[in-house]
């Protein structure tokens, strides 16, 4: 379906009772909602917005378009949480209702200040030739959630030599001052980001740019995020229009990072090392981190896709969010585990160990739709061994190791209802190991596979039917030996 730009960009205030409650009727009867991630109530979920603790809770927020699956007039919905694992729908945190954010409160991050939650955000306008002029605000929340917008925006204007992309700003703090990276383009149409600094957080000084060895690399870089960890520079952000290379880059739109020593804030010069993809899977794109009282540097990203359609869309609804990671770096990379608090998820627990020889396996205690699956494979002299999972005669989503090419393999050709495969069904990443472990974390409509602890990760949706419930190990062309658990959610 079609959405004109009069239907994208309808106020929830514009739609009757009736209408919302035929559209939540549609979505709750969907098949594909999920049981333990992040999802919106209706609409359109993107951008994880505000990732921060503040006041005793988690919070985070996300950008919504209620009234479809389409990106349209976004609001930023908020839900919060004491463990990162349990949220709670708090409701809409940001509304498009002024005259510096009426095209939709676009992404941004958050800061505690004197008490006070700070949200800085991206305020999207458009003059009558429909041309685009952002606008940097401010909104503050106080210990008991109410949100008031500062009345003019902290930063009015575009620098010279950028042009109207420019948004997403990701705010800390260093010392006594507040900095903030926005990711922005060039005029000769390539993406970069560029710093601001500030003494109060209201008002604003520009810098300059960002000045790294990426100066022609895509044509915008979105959701920049700074920030220190272990002694080195970690720079994550969304660039667009990067071109295929091998395995890398096979989605529409990518997100990675840069390692290196810590920003050199007076020069604003980063020095870092190659750009490496956050998620080998399908659906992943502008995470956000924030750092908790216990000193955690935490991630959780859009599973996601911007110009793709979803199963989900007919029932008019779309996208969810990531479980949340915590970062650490091992030998130059960063690495990504699920963080501790998902175990309070784990129910009744199973135990397989055995070998499979050029076959493939499957138990009674291996089946379900909604789990946590650890599998460790060793001893193996195998060409291919893995896992299929949501498995059943037709349908399978498939996780393998092919030791002749040394890749891994997540192969959604068969996992149900088909979508985006004009970008292909299949992603790869290399990799090397005596020991391969898989940790799958298996939600309705999606799945996330850690690998050996967080060293590549593969985040995906798949849409299968309920009775595709089976999991089976197969080793083709020689043998393995595997150790399985998994837990009930």
């Amino acid at each position: 379906m079609e959405w004109s730009k009069e239907e994208r960009y309808r106020r929830l205030e514009d739609a009757s009772a009736e209408e919302i409650s035929e559209l939540k009727a549609r979505v709750d009867s969907c098949p594909w909602r999920q049981s333990y991630h992040i999802q919106p109530v209706t609409g359109l979920l993107n951008d994880p917005n505000g990732f921060s603790y503040y006041n005793g809770e988690y919070h985070l927020f996300y950008q919504w378009f209620p009234l479809g699956p389409v990106h349209g007039l976004k609001y930023w919905y908020h839900v919060r949480s004491k463990d990162l694992v349990h949220w709670e729908d708090v409701g809409i945190g940001i509304k498009p209702d002024s005259n510096f954010d009426n095209y939709g409160a676009y992404s941004g991050s958050a800061i505690e200040h004197e008490g006070k939650l700070y949200l800085i955000y991206t305020g999207n306008t458009r003059d009558e030739e429909w041309r685009r002029h952002p606008k940097q605000c401010l909104a503050v929340m106080d210990p008991q959630g109410n949100i008031t917008k500062v009345n003019n925006p902290v930063i009015s204007e575009v620098p010279e030599g950028y042009t109207e992309h420019f948004r997403d700003p990701k705010v800390w703090k260093e010392q006594d001052k507040f900095y903030t990276v926005i990711g922005a383009q060039r005029e000769n149409e390539t993406g970069t980001a560029v710093f601001y600094s500030s003494e109060d957080l209201m008002k604003w000084n520009f810098q300059g740019e960002l000045v790294t060895k990426l100066q022609d690399f895509g044509f915008m870089w979105e959701c920049p995020d700074y920030f220190q960890l272990q002694d080195k520079g970690v720079f994550i952000f969304s660039p667009q229009g990067l071109e295929p290379q091998g395995d890398n880059y096979r989605n529409i739109y990518q997100s990675g990072y840069v390692l290196g020593d810590k920003l050199d804030l007076k020069h604003r010069r980063l020095s870092h090392g190659e750009f490496h993809e956050l998620d080998r899977g399908f659906d992943f794109y502008a995470p956000q981190t924030m750092e908790d009282t216990e000193g955690r540097r935490i991630l959780v990203g859009w599973m996601g896709m911007g110009e793709v359609e979803y199963p989900t869309d007919k029932n008019g609804w779309a996208h969810c969010l990531t479980l949340p990671r915590e970062l650490s770096i091992e030998n130059g990379r960063l690495i990504q585990k699920p963080i501790k608090e998902l175990e309070s998820l784990r129910k009744k627990e199973y135990i397989v160990e055995d070998e499979a020889c050029d076959e493939i396996k499957a138990y009674d205690e291996l089946k379900g739709i909604t789990y946590e699956l650890i599998g460790e494979f060793k001893n193996h002299d195998a060409e291919e061994f893995g896992i299929e999972f949501r498995a059943s005669e037709e349908e399978r989503t498939v996780i393998k190791y092919d030791a002749l090419q040394k890749k891994l393999i997540l192969d959604r050709s068969s996992s149900g209802e088909e979508f985006g495969s004009e970008y292909g069904s299949v992603r790869a990443c290399d990799f090397q190991g005596d020991t391969i472990k898989l940790q799958l974390f298996v939600d309705v409509s999606s799945v996330e596979i850690f690998i050996n602890d967080g060293q590549e990760v593969f985040t995906s949706r798949i849409f299968p039917k309920k009775n595709s419930r089976d999991i089976r190990i197969f080793a083709t062309k020689g043998r393995t030996s595997f150790n399985m658990v998994k837990w009930d959610y």
